[in-house]
């Protein structure tokens, strides 16, 4: 599991929280409230030329972004949305994520009527030549109504596709038992999004690692394989519905999200 090896690395960095202040910069963008009550922000993220920070699902070199909400008020629920990230590849590792400047959008679900005061402890990678592991806290005022911020339409409209829009016929989930967990080869009836393509599988379940997907196309069908292991050794319960399959394509991208057996 090289992802937790970069991160020791740089967590022995001494001047790592020193460097982090010239190569990221972090801030909340309030939004607009939507139809349904919920309202939206956005965390922002200006990378220095050069650098780059990781997605969801950052692969074996990324360090993976964890939020935690509990310093705000009037808040019940927060939803991280992902635009499209980028795939990199140095010294044969892949990993995925973005750079310049990324915002997420966030879909606050409010406790009740009033402004909702947003306060973020994040814990991101940040990596060029050396991976530095960053932890800031960031807060805004998201009141009642408010106005659309056009950096959070831009990313809301920089979204994956689904599987449905992109003309997904069927996807199915094979599984089979590896000595240290279980191997699973996903298999989706796809329209080319344009090569080379990269895929991505999450298990549904953060305690669950999944290896890079060694993937092969005959025309319409993409077959991906992986290895998933439980962080702790132990067996892995796996919840078919549970899994995205992410596919990153030179044209589009998209998530397909659950997989019936295979």
């Amino acid at each position: 599991m090289i992802r937790f090896l970069f991160l020791l690395c740089a967590l022995a960095t001494p001047a790592a929280a020193q460097l982090a202040d010239d190569i990221v910069r972090a801030d909340l963008i309030p939004g607009q409230t939507r139809a349904d009550g919920t309202r939206l922000a956005g965390l922002s993220l200006a990378l220095a030329p050069g650098w780059k920070t990781y997605w969801r699902s950052p692969g074996d070199a990324g360090i993976p972004p964890l939020f935690d909400w509990t310093g705000s008020g009037n808040l019940s629920a927060v939803q991280v949305l992902w635009p499209v990230p980028a795939v990199f590849s140095q010294n044969g590792i892949r990993s995925i994520g973005y750079h310049d400047r990324v915002v997420l959008p966030l879909v606050l679900h409010p406790s009740g009527p009033g402004d909702v005061t947003l306060t973020a402890r994040v814990e991101i990678g940040v990596c060029q030549d050396v991976c530095v592991p960053v932890s800031f806290e960031v807060s805004a005022v998201v009141p009642a109504g408010g106005d659309p911020a056009p950096a959070i339409v831009t990313a809301l409209a920089d979204r994956p596709m689904t599987g449905a829009e992109a003309g997904l016929t069927a996807a199915t989930c094979a599984i089979a038992a590896t000595d240290r967990g279980i191997a699973v080869t996903a298999r989706v009836d796809l329209p080319d999004t344009g090569g080379p393509e990269a895929v991505a599988i999450e298990a549904g379940d953060p305690r669950v690692w999944v290896s890079e997907p060694q993937t092969a196309r005959t025309g319409g069908i993409l077959t991906a394989t992986a290895e998933m292991v439980h962080v702790d050794g132990g067996p892995i319960a796996l919840d078919r519905s549970a899994i995205t399959i992410t596919v990153l394509g030179r044209d589009r991208t998209v998530e397909i999200a659950g997989c019936a057996a295979g």
